[in-house]
């Protein structure tokens, strides 16, 4: 089965608190699992949230901060122990291969996995074909890149885009005769028997998912968000903190609102906030302030987020 979904595994900024853990957040898209940015903790983050490292085809990470990395090294070693019966490739900032080679092998373990490194180059392009199928499947299910953010050291947020596709349209099918397997054969020529897929189909745009994480407002944040069905952002701090966000290359609840009402995002999850706020909802309430209209969650460690229903 079909499932398409946010698995938050740690919601803390630099200092983890008693509720929240470090950054850990597992997107499952259908049969493939992304990891981003593993912090402390997550390996028994996953395991109380029930997500095995069978389940991971991706590690993603955004940039070599600690509470953002330091986790890969058990998630790694882990994927090894278990055998993990397929590739998982890993995506990071090539200016940060030796912290990836450091975490990489960071105590002795036996290797029986093959694990790809992908990692983000300083144009934002991956190093090698990103959009290329992961083992689990033969076809391509998506495609992803990395575009620059704005923060101390170099960090990059990921975007997930699925390709349109066209939804068949029962009756006009049953009109022109078509069923069966004939349905198949006519998406994949185009035309059968004189029957044009256009004819009995209709535009089905793909999804879109971004993860933007350490980062000031920059184009990088725009482009990541625009027409996102999910948006996993931070929002390290209040609007009444702007200044310090800015100094320390961080978003306020406010702008990450703003981004997202500008960028037509129909699901909003806000995450990565400082241990000094005590009142979760007061995010929630700048988000909207800020003019955001959409699905909104204030992520907590261990909620699930579904992917929202397809448009069309």
């Amino acid at each position: 089965m079909s499932v398409r979904e946010l698995v938050v595994l740690g919601t803390a900024s630099q200092v983890p608190t008693r509720h929240r853990n470090h950054n850990g957040y597992v997107l499952r898209w259908d049969g493939h699992g992304l990891l981003f940015d593993p912090g402390e903790g997550t390996q028994r983050q996953m395991l109380r949230a029930g997500v095995a490292v069978h389940d991971l085809t991706r590690l993603c990470v955004t940039h070599f901060h600690g509470d953002h990395a330091l986790g890969l090294a058990g998630v790694i070693q882990r994927i090894n122990l278990d055998r993990v019966p397929h590739p998982v490739t890993a995506h990071y900032p090539a200016s940060g291969q030796r912290f990836f080679e450091r975490l990489r092998y960071a105590t002795a373990y036996r290797e029986t996995v093959a694990l790809r490194e992908e990692p983000v180059g300083a144009s934002g392009e991956l190093a090698a074909a990103a959009s290329a199928a992961d083992a689990t499947s033969e076809d391509p299910p998506f495609t992803l890149s990395a575009h620059r953010l704005s923060h101390p050291v170099e960090a990059y947020g990921y975007r997930l885009v699925e390709p349109d596709s066209r939804r068949m349209l029962p009756e006009r099918l049953a009109e022109r005769g078509i069923s069966g397997p004939d349905i198949s054969r006519l998406q994949r020529a185009g035309e059968l028997r004189g029957v044009r897929l256009e004819e009995v189909s209709e535009p089905r745009p793909g999804q879109r998912f971004a993860f933007v994480m350490d980062t000031r407002l920059c184009e990088g944040v725009h482009t990541l968000a625009q027409g996102c069905d999910l948006l996993v952002i931070e929002s390290t701090f209040l609007d009444e903190d702007a200044a310090l966000a800015e100094e320390y290359g961080h978003l306020t609840a406010g702008q990450a609102g703003r981004v997202a009402a500008q960028a037509a995002v129909r699901s909003l999850v806000l995450t990565h906030f400082s241990q000094r706020y005590s009142d979760p909802s007061a995010f929630a309430r700048q988000a909207r302030e800020a003019g955001f209209e959409g699905e909104l969650t204030i992520a907590e460690d261990l909620a699930r987020v579904p992917v929202p229903r397809r448009r069309g």
